[in-house]
């Protein structure tokens, strides 16, 4: 087989470029020659007419670049040819190689929380001495037993269908990543069925539950106001966390915090009531933090429950129930779910819909829709 670099021009005034791998030829029946051969297009494209020095500089970069694939392709051809294994590979330690793929990820936020979070679990899980080369079918089945009977979260509870979902998601995109870069012989994701994804439980308070929360007395001061000031705003635990004064704004209009989400990293502009900011007290220093004292943890977690049974609710609400009740509340008063998905900082619309199922008016009319029954 060989194996060259080609071009080819194409709209736009660029060139793609793409292997090609001449395969050999046939004699048919009728004795004329049949060539075969196969084309891999590396997504690489030349400025066909290079004018600025950029362009050329691209234009050079690019090329390198393709020549370096087609000497790896040459190389991997005549390793497979004359049978030689690349060991090295196999040797890298599996979570040195889960850890460079989570970097990777970086700048996709959301994403990259995600790999970090499954990534603790994974240190917890595997020996720090085990190589790629050695992991197989038990060890991703092993992982997978404890994340359904073992794995905790940092308030000492069992993972949710939807968290061990995730997280085992994240080992097998590694693993297999690994098979296609050659690092393992057998693709041992396919052996390994994954978590049966759940259908999430918003929990959420109605108004008045609402009403009564803000009455009852919590033992906290600076977790009931942050609580109640999540309900009336939406925003996450990990936004009013590291809140501070300098991203509240006392406008003239009204009231806004403007600041960057810790989950996806977006800049975010959210006007507040009058309401919503005096829970926020007097305004201190441009860099202190807004809700001071305040603590992720399960004292915190457990107080919240206890407020909410002084205050005669018996639901399970978290410090997240916040900002489910904000998008409910907002929805049963009239807010359209784009204005709602925007407040919300969700990037795709269908994550807000949930919401909407939530208060479906027509299910409720349809609830009441049978005629009563006269049982005398």
């Amino acid at each position: 087989m060989k194996i060259s670099l080609r071009k080819r021009k194409i709209a736009n005034g660029r060139i793609t470029l793409f292997l090609e791998y001449y395969l050999g030829y046939l004699i048919d029946k009728n004795g004329k020659m049949k060539h075969h051969r196969s084309f891999e297009y590396l997504k690489l494209y030349l400025h066909e007419n290079p004018i600025t020095a950029n362009e050329k500089k691209y234009n050079k970069e690019t090329m390198q670049l393709a020549q370096n694939i087609l000497t790896i392709k040459k190389s991997d051809y005549i390793k497979g040819k004359f049978s030689i294994k690349d060991d090295k590979k196999g040797k890298i330690l599996f979570l040195t190689y889960y850890n460079k793929l989570k970097e990777d990820r970086y700048e996709s936020k959301g994403n990259y929380d995600n790999w970090e979070a499954a990534f603790k679990h994974l240190e917890r899980y595997c020996p720090a001495n085990l190589m790629i080369k050695d992991v197989n079918e038990d060890f991703l089945k092993g992982f997978k037993k404890y994340l359904h009977t073992e794995a905790k979260t940092t308030g000492n509870t069992p993972l949710s269908q939807n968290t061990k979902y995730t997280y085992f998601n994240k080992i097998r995109a590694a693993l297999t990543e690994a098979f296609n870069q050659g690092y393992l012989d057998t693709n041992i994701v396919r052996m390994v069925k994954g978590f049966d994804q759940g259908e999430s439980k918003r929990e959420y308070l109605t108004y008045s539950e609402l009403q009564a929360l803000s009455k009852a007395s919590c033992k906290h001061p600076v977790l009931k106001n942050a609580f109640i000031f999540s309900c009336l705003t939406g925003l996450r635990w990990s936004d009013i966390n590291k809140l501070i004064w300098s991203e509240v704004r006392d406008e003239e209009e009204q009231p806004r915090v403007i600041f960057r989400q810790k989950k996806t990293d977006g800049l975010e502009y959210l006007y507040i009531s009058d309401q919503a900011r005096a829970l926020l007290g007097k305004r201190e220093n441009q860099n202190d933090r807004v809700f001071t004292g305040l603590k992720y943890g399960a004292h915190f977690n457990s107080e919240i429950l206890r407020w909410c049974m002084r205050a005669g609710i018996t639901k399970h609400i978290t410090f997240h129930s916040a900002r489910h009740t904000n998008a409910v509340l907002l929805l049963e008063n009239g807010a359209d779910i784009y204005t709602v998905s925007k407040r919300l900082g969700h990037k795709e619309i269908r994550t807000t819909e949930i919401y909407a199922k939530i208060i479906d008016t027509k299910m409720k009319e349809a609830a009441n829709s049978i005629p009563v029954l006269k049982f005398s």
